[in-house]
């Protein structure tokens, strides 16, 4: 782990949430009892599988030094009241944008808004989840691929490993992302240099990018009585116009008008 510590980060952070992830396919499909223990703990796998790998990683490869990493982007919320409006209302304008565009080219609304629910505790777990996933990749894969590689290349490389991570997902009953496997692909990628704006214009703030993921999804519940749904392919393409302004305003080497942020 010490020498390539990424490569056992990605190895233990897809082979713990696969864990979690099959178990749940497998209830959805009726073939796994749910009711059963065993499976209920596994499912936890499916969230807590990335920040479980970083954790390890980083206390194995990096000692007491790696993992103080994690919690100082973890704890870093003083960046500026701009950027908690950026990461809780822009889930609302790439939203509100995606749909506006949807009607104006008159597509079919195939990304239906799931009904789930919007309790206190959903909101928290939501989070937590959402938290989980970010402290990986985020705080532990892209500030490391960020010293190897220009910000553009090194969010290309997480946003393909993190496409590639909810593969199961796509045997999910009921799951949308199965109907357009590849276009959730490309959204889940182009997300990916959002979140590097954010990460890298707050200097390494892995709780805002995790406020900005977790609004990202709870967002189409909260506004479903106003915005039902998008085209898959507007979203894609709304998203891949983001990435265009990104890369032209801030350039490929930091996306953002501060130093990309990269550790050893």
């Amino acid at each position: 782990m010490r020498k390539h510590p990424l490569t056992w980060f990605y190895i233990l952070a897809f082979g713990m949430s696969w864990i979690g992830m099959v178990s749940v396919v497998l209830t959805s499909r009726d073939i796994a009892p749910l009711y059963r223990t065993y499976f209920l703990v596994l499912s936890i796998f499916y969230a807590i599988g990335p920040a479980l790998a970083a954790v390890i990683v980083a206390q194995v490869a990096y000692g007491k030094t790696g993992v103080k990493e994690l919690d100082k982007g973890l704890i870093k919320w003083r960046v500026g009241l701009v950027w908690y409006i950026v990461v809780l209302l822009g889930p609302v304008v790439l939203l509100i944008t995606a749909q506006v565009v949807t009607k104006l080219l008159r597509l079919p609304v195939t990304i239906a808004v799931p009904q789930s629910n919007l309790s206190f505790f959903a909101f928290v777990i939501n989070f937590l989840a959402t938290t989980c996933e970010e402290i990986g990749w985020r705080g532990f894969a892209l500030p490391r691929l960020q010293k190897q590689y220009n910000a553009l290349t090194a969010t290309l490389i997480v946003g393909m490993l993190w496409g590639l991570w909810h593969l199961p997902l796509i045997f999910l009953v009921g799951q949308p992302m199965s109907e357009f496997p590849f276009l959730w692909f490309i959204i889940i990628v182009t997300n990916a240099f959002i979140y590097t704006w954010i990460y890298n214009s707050t200097k390494g703030s892995i709780l805002l990018v995790a406020l900005f993921h977790g609004a990202l999804n709870i967002a189409p519940n909260i506004f479903s009585a106003f915005i039902p749904g998008v085209s898959p392919i507007v979203d894609a393409l709304v998203n891949c116009v983001v990435v265009i302004i990104l890369i032209a305003v801030f350039g490929k080497t930091n996306l953002s008008h501060r130093k990309r942020v990269y550790v050893d």
